[in-house]
């Protein structure tokens, strides 16, 4: 059976406050044009209208704005202290061996010496081994592939943080 009212935690936020709004937005994804233009499009439907215009805008983010929307993730193996969310996505590096979080530590550092930014991946449901593995195998990328990735990476993260903050209730 097919319903056709908003699920309760979309009602929910379509119905906060502009700046309400705006947090939560920029609490999924640290880019101020990717939460603006989500915000202008309120209200949605369906979560999937709320996922595609995330998509859109996602795709539509210049270099700067990627560069803002990364600044807001703290590199893989050092979850930011007390924010659950990235305690959470980056599970998989919990209880990690030491050689794994030297390891880490070090790739990271590589990797941000490299590109000029945090390494950016999707760790929901990710081992602390296949990020390890994902971060040498994508230290060897150019700037401009490493970006389309990056690109890729951020939108899954921001569709699993918008279906948290619409789903629960």
């Amino acid at each position: 059976m097919t319903s056709t009212s908003t699920p309760p935690g979309l009602a929910r936020f379509n119905a906060l406050q502009e700046q309400a709004a705006f947090t939560a937005l920029h609490e999924a994804c640290a880019s101020t044009a990717w939460a603006s233009r989500l915000l202008a499009a309120r209200p949605y439907a369906t979560p999937e209208d709320l996922y595609a215009a995330s998509d859109a805008a996602t795709a539509d983010l210049t270099t700067e704005d990627l560069e803002e929307a990364m600044a807001g993730h703290p590199p893989i193996g050092r979850p930011k202290p007390g924010d659950p969310t990235s305690a959470r996505e980056q599970r998989g590096m919990a209880g990690a061996p030491e050689d794994l979080e030297a390891q880490m530590l070090e790739l990271n550092l590589a990797y941000q010496e490299r590109f000029g930014h945090v390494f950016l991946i999707c760790a929901t449901g990710r081992t602390g081994e296949q990020m390890r593995d994902a971060v040498k195998e994508r230290i060897g990328n150019s700037p401009e592939q490493e970006r389309e990735i990056v690109r890729t990476e951020l939108g899954k993260i921001n569709r699993i943080r918008l279906a948290r903050l619409v789903e629960e209730d």
